[in-house]
């Protein structure tokens, strides 16, 4: 029986214009071969399969190539091109610092550099998983490093270029490796099931790609796996997904049609299948963020090229991101993103992602109501609406609000000031006693507040910013803090408010204000000086201490 090579090796790059995805590293490397400008220690960082080791063998076997192509080639036909393709060439030296990682394998390295080449005019030694060496080595490797003969080329590797040393950094010419984009994995894999002959569905490999995070060496590898797991080595997204253990994505358009209905407690039973099927619910709730962040992006066509997906998924994407708004999604987006960050807190996951789900399906409903409660508001203020003064032309009028209305005065004076007013306003109106109700103070503040807020220019009614109130007998009692504007303010609004209630109801209240905070006293002590006198009169020893030392405050 044939041996069986996996896809990851057998369709290996062997040349920079095979590699994928990584164009800005590729182009650079044949440039600065071509122009004779190679710098003679590299360090290739990136996730793992992206290409760093490949890019680092076919850059040793270009520089040594007798036939160097126009483009920055090895021709694969020399001497030197054949002896590196059948693994016996003396001037590529490969060395994995994850077994060998002590400071005498450095030292042996070093000793091996002296030798220069027999043949070609380079030795080029790779180091992989670099970041594995111990400090000593490290320490070992940086003088050779930092003048090392001039035939001998340094190419290192690392997935973690932060536990480098920088001073081996400093000495190195750093090219920094992608992840490899879904759509150029799924190009690649489409080529090796053309010249494998093996079936294929476009969406199953693209969830291959989207599997791999990037990485093309695992692509390869699922590939493989899924083609010799179907009977029929069709590689279609149905055996993708049974094989990898993928969340079909046709759960998350049904959860997301039943939030939009508003239409809660199905989602109960599908989670329950989604979790007795064996897929972890976190995942579950970053494939629903993932899903939801397509449907933004569907919205626009300007960002479909960010989706990654078949165009019949990118169909259906777009019909059901039609159904709401972009700010309905975003709130959804929301508030999966606050249950992803809770979940491994969580004592009971499965509960916070049913909340969460719960929480969306209720989102609209919360939304209509908010909205139904506006034209309540906006209904209301309009029944009560007037044709008298606004709270702007009060405050023009020439005489002094403030000289009408004291801080302090007494219940009964204010009661004739009120009377006073009421009459003057009542007569330019054309409400008659029959019309106006009967005094509820509660009533009477609500639907002053939305009046305010449908006929005034102001912000807030000075009302609503009362510390406290308090119903009276005879009225009400407003708390405001000492001194505040919002205090100074109230004063004049309170010609509108009693403009306003004498329109509309039998019986005007009096009111009465007290400001808060009126005694130092009553002040946190906020000075060094405040903070002692504090803590003196409950402990008078404390002045007979502080004069016998002789103390001050600095």
């Amino acid at each position: 029986m044939q041996n069986f090579v996996v896809s990851a090796r057998k369709y290996r790059p062997s040349t920079f214009e095979m590699v994928v995805g990584q164009d800005h590293i590729t182009t650079t490397l044949r440039n600065a071969i071509l122009s004779k400008h190679l710098a003679q220690a590299f360090l290739f960082c990136g996730p793992r399969g992206v290409g760093k080791t490949t890019c680092a063998r076919i850059l040793a076997k270009t520089i040594n190539c007798e036939n160097l192509s126009p483009s920055g080639e090895a021709c694969g036909k020399c001497t030197s091109c054949t002896s590196f393709q059948n693994q016996n060439s003396y001037n590529v030296h490969e060395l994995d610092a994850a077994s060998n990682n002590s400071v005498d394998d450095i030292r042996q390295l070093n000793e091996q550099v002296r030798v220069p080449p027999q043949y070609g005019n380079f030795k080029v030694y790779i180091i992989d998983e670099v970041h594995m060496l111990t400090t000593q080595a490290f320490n070992a490797f940086l003088k050779t490093l930092e003048e090392p003969p001039s035939y001998a080329i340094f190419i290192l590797a690392t997935t973690e270029k932060h536990k480098i040393i920088p001073t081996i950094l400093s000495r190195c010419q750093i090219f920094d490796f992608n992840r490899i984009k879904n759509s150029d994995i799924a190009l690649q894999l489409e080529k090796v099931a053309k010249l494998e002959s093996i079936p294929y569905e476009h969406e199953g490999l693209l969830q291959i790609a989207r599997k791999a995070d990037g990485g093309m060496r695992d692509a390869l590898s699922m590939f493989d796996m899924i083609s010799t797991f179907a009977m029929d080595r069709k590689v279609g997204l149905s055996a993708v997904l049974e094989n990898l253990h993928i969340l079909d994505s046709d759960y998350y358009f049904k959860i997301i049609d039943l939030i939009l209905e508003g239409n809660g407690m199905p989602l109960f039973l599908i989670l329950d299948e989604i979790l007795r099927k064996g897929f972890d619910g976190h995942h579950f709730l970053l494939g629903l963020a993932e899903h939801v962040r397509d449907l933004i992006l569907a919205g626009d066509p300007n960002t479909h090229v960010l989706l990654e997906q078949g165009s019949d998924t990118i169909g259906k994407l777009q019909q059901q991101s039609s159904r709401a708004s972009h700010g309905y999604f975003l709130n959804l987006l929301s508030l999966a993103n606050t249950a992803d960050l809770q979940y491994r807190n969580s004592k009971n996951p499965r509960l916070l992602t049913e909340l969460c789900l719960i929480k969306m399906a209720n989102l609209m409903a919360y939304g209509q109501a908010i909205e139904s409660e506006k034209k309540k508001a906006a209904s209301t203020a309009e029944s009560f609406k007037i044709g008298g003064p606004s709270l702007t032309e009060v405050r023009q009028t020439p005489q002094p609000i403030k000289q009408e209305f004291k801080r302090t005065p007494s219940l009964k004076d204010k009661s004739t000031q009120d009377e006073s007013a009421s009459q003057n306003f009542a007569s330019t109106q054309k409400s008659s006693a029959a019309e106006k109700l009967p005094l509820d103070l509660n009533t009477a503040k609500d639907s002053y507040l939305a009046w305010f807020r449908e006929n005034e220019k102001e912000p807030v009614s000075n009302w609503s910013l009362a510390v406290s109130e308090e119903i009276t007998a005879s009225g009400f009692r407003l708390t405001f803090k000492s001194g505040s504007i919002a205090e100074e303010d109230f004063q004049e609004e309170m010609k509108l408010i009693k403009n306003y209630f004498s329109n509309h109801f039998l019986n005007v209240p009096s009111y009465e204000i007290i400001s808060s905070y009126e005694k130092q006293a009553d002040l946190a002590p906020y000075t060094n000086n405040e903070k002692f006198n504090f803590l003196a009169n409950k402990n008078p020893m404390l002045k007979d201490l502080k004069s016998a030392l002789g103390l001050d405050f600095s």
